[in-house]
């Protein structure tokens, strides 16, 4: 970052400091939104968009050499004319990184002029167009696209420090995308009476990036093709130089089919959990008293100055009156014991968390019941409390899920085939991808390196939304000139001096 930038950086967070000083209380008389004299007009030279920092997801892309890997690697057009395969798939990403949500709001960007002058380009799909260019995917093609990004990837991940590398967690879990759409082929009904696609997602938890979306029929198990495209995760991050590879899920993903050759492999440990059959219920009430201990939780969060008194439960309150059906945990206890599935020729180790509970009506309590939960995993050195920690992680790809249905809007339905609206999901998720890729760009070295790292993780971790406020939303003139298209940022905000570091990164050579 140039002086000049550091400085005007600095004086625009001055003069909002000032602005929101709580000592100055002048003007307190009469309310702080006082505008009314307003008038709109067109300007007639200067052009601005909104999402200024599109042009920075479009460097990342640029940089990384993603435009010139999808032209090259997927051949789905015969003549280009006027589009190619990269104008497709990043127009869809850009459309959502803007503030897009559907194909339809491609017509808002495409009729945008300072939007256009901002890419370079004279046009883009409209979202018809769009949505043909969808169904031109075979299965194979889509894969082939997932295997482009994930070359991307490697590049990013070549960027990070040596400690990045200690271990690579793999979770995997399906979610339902629901359509009202009746014509949509593929789509089934699941066991939830929800109609759509059941598509399978397998992320790396460390940073959140998808490494593979699998679109399946609605009324398929979670757990199917998964084995599949962990071994495919697996291999991908052992060229991306991890030594050590955890593999995550739930009681669906056990897979024990194939636990003999993932521990064979070495460099690879698995927590799944394993549903609670008789067999492993008859295990565990033989188990000595002596095997079990008091499982204590992790605090949520540090309190870093004095707690405070925690409100009224409101909720609860009305639960009591009404006299809803409560189940409450009283106390948790963890044991182990060896047990090897049927279709395993190994031994593997079992944790189980058995639950205390108290069933209530209204005040009335009305009996103790208790559950039990078993996760089984190759990993014999972490104590038991460690395994259940680990496992419970896992529920954060469900956070990552989420975001992918209501922030980035990559799970969705918006063709009318299985295969186009998988290939929908998978560009799609592009967006997320850029998002992961910008953070993971950011240097951590120097002499504020504790500051930029804990601004990296707050970048990697921050959901879509907030992202595209802070680093997307910044208001820009688009100035063409001297074989340049220059952005001239028009308001401040706090993660401005992240950005232009992450500029500043991308003019250098990435580390190969």
């Amino acid at each position: 970052m140039n002086r000049k930038i550091r400085k005007q950086l600095a004086r625009s967070k001055r003069r909002i400091a000032r602005r929101l000083d709580k000592q100055d209380v002048s003007g307190c008389e009469r309310p702080m939104l006082t505008a009314s004299n307003i008038h709109y007009e067109i300007a007639e030279r200067t052009r601005g968009i909104a999402a200024g920092g599109i042009g920075a997801m479009h460097l990342v892309a640029k940089r990384l050499g993603l435009v010139e890997a999808i032209d090259r690697r997927l051949p789905l057009f015969k003549m280009h004319l006027p589009y190619h395969e990269s104008d497709h798939v990043l127009n869809i990403a850009y459309n959502l990184l803007s503030g897009g949500t559907c194909l339809e709001h491609l017509e808002l960007r495409r009729n945008d002029e300072a939007y256009l002058d901002a890419l370079g380009a004279r046009r883009i799909p409209d979202p018809t167009t769009a949505g043909d260019f969808c169904r031109r995917f075979t299965a194979g093609d889509i894969n082939t696209l997932q295997d482009v990004f994930n070359e991307t990837r490697l590049k990013v991940w070549k960027q990070q420090p040596d400690a990045f590398f200690e271990e690579a967690r793999i979770d995997g879990d399906g979610s339902m995308v629901e359509t009202t759409g009746e014509c949509k082929e593929g789509i089934d009904i699941n066991y939830k009476g929800q109609w759509g696609y059941h598509p399978l997602m397998i992320s790396l938890a460390n940073t959140g990036e998808p490494l593979y979306v699998v679109n399946r029929s609605g009324n398929r198990p979670s757990h199917e093709g998964a084995a599949r495209y962990f071994d495919k995760a697996i291999t991908l991050c052992r060229r991306g130089g991890f030594r050590r590879i955890t593999l995550r899920g739930d009681t669906d993903f056990t897979q024990t089919a194939h636990l003999d050759r993932w521990d064979d492999a070495g460099d690879v440990r698995f927590v799944f959990g394993i549903d609670a059959m008789p067999n492993l219920y008859e295990l565990v009430e033989n188990l000595p008293d002596c095997a079990w201990s008091l499982l204590k939780r992790r605090a949520k969060y540090d309190v870093k100055t004095t707690p405070r008194q925690r409100p009224e439960n409101v909720k609860d309150e009305l639960v009591k009156q009404r006299e809803f059906k409560t189940i409450r945990l009283q106390r948790e206890y963890v044991a182990e014991f060896d047990y090897r599935p049927t279709l395993c020729s190994k031994w593997y180790r079992v944790v189980v968390v058995w639950k205390d509970l108290e069933v209530t009506q209204g005040q009335r309590k009305l009996f103790d019941d208790t559950r039990c939960f078993f996760y089984i995993t190759n990993d014999w050195d972490q104590p038991p409390e460690e395994i259940v920690f680990a496992a419970n992680d896992r529920c954060d790809q469900e956070n990552v899920i989420q975001q992918h249905k209501s922030g980035v809007r990559s799970l969705t339905a918006p063709v009318d085939t299985l295969l186009s609206n998988w290939a929908y999901m998978v560009i799609a998720g592009l967006a997320w991808s850029l998002k992961a890729w910008a953070a993971l760009l950011l240097p951590e070295s120097g002499r504020w390196q504790e500051k930029h790292r804990r601004e990296k993780r707050t970048l990697l971790r921050m959901d879509f939304a907030t992202f595209r406020n802070a680093v997307i939303n910044l208001p820009a003139q688009i100035v063409h000139g001297g074989r340049r298209i220059v952005y001239r940022l028009l308001a401040w905000n706090p993660w401005q001096a992240t950005f232009f570091r992450l500029l500043d990164q991308l003019a250098r050579p990435l580390r190969i």
